[in-house]
């Protein structure tokens, strides 16, 4: 089994640049996790899979004490530079245990990471393990119906594929594992989290007015699934 899923190289130069502006990015999956994360003033937050630190960004500017880790050492110096060092930021490899303490977090984010992941199960019991009792997990991920658009084949059968990006000619590929709805969010909840939201996000009204030919495209198409779930106060 790989021990790294993180993006290096050109990328990661590729991912950082596209992140910014991209509609699912910009316009469908950050408006609707930012709107989930709402007030965290004064709270200890895990941005997971970091990126190039959008999310610490603007967790941080609402005055949340950020730690935000990813694999790639060239995206963990972009999210640094992102959020101004407004944070401590760590490379870590989200294949292997987190270097956290026991109940250490309010709030862990992990936007659109989760099924580039081979080490699922151990990750969301880490998770469980370092937010606090009551504390929120917000996952989002591609949608089911937005792969098999892209991917073709049985919605049903699942698995790993590496599936081209960037656009003709830019040799990128990214690896990432097919789930059902159905599978997604169960594992969620057999990791020990109870699910509070989910959704399926539409564009943003900004994405009308900067494309308005690409808000009607991702309008009426599932592109993106959100969920917010949280950690029992009580153990079982």
């Amino acid at each position: 089994m790989p021990t790294d899923t993180s993006y290096h190289g050109g990328l990661a130069d590729f991912f950082a640049g596209a992140g910014q502006q991209h509609p699912t990015n910009a316009y469908l999956d950050r408006p609707a996790m930012l709107g989930l994360i709402g007030e965290v003033a004064g709270q200890d937050v895990l941005d997971v899979g970091c990126g190039p630190g959008f999310y610490a960004a603007a967790m941080a500017d609402r005055g949340a004490k950020v730690t935000a880790i990813d694999g790639s050492a060239e995206l963990v110096r972009v999210a640094e530079r992102t959020a101004g060092e407004r944070g401590t930021f760590l490379q870590h490899d989200l294949e292997r245990p987190l270097p956290f303490a026991d109940a250490s977090f309010d709030l862990a984010v992990m936007a659109l990471v989760y099924h580039h992941l081979y080490a699922r199960r151990q990750l969301l019991a880490e998770l469980r393990r370092v937010v606090r009792p009551g504390g929120r997990l917000l996952v989002s991920t591609t949608h089911p119906m937005s792969e098999q658009r892209w991917l073709g084949g049985s919605y049903y059968e699942g698995g790993r594929v590496d599936a081209p990006i960037g656009g003709p000619g830019s040799g990128f590929t990214i690896n990432f594992e097919r789930m059902t709805v159905e599978t997604f969010v169960n594992e969620m909840l057999d990791g020990g989290f109870v699910l509070e939201r989910l959704l399926e996000p539409r564009p943003s009204a900004e994405l009308r007015d900067a494309d308005p030919e690409k808000f009607a495209q991702l309008d009426v198409k599932a592109t993106v699934l959100t969920v917010a779930l949280r950690r029992p106060a009580r153990e079982a």
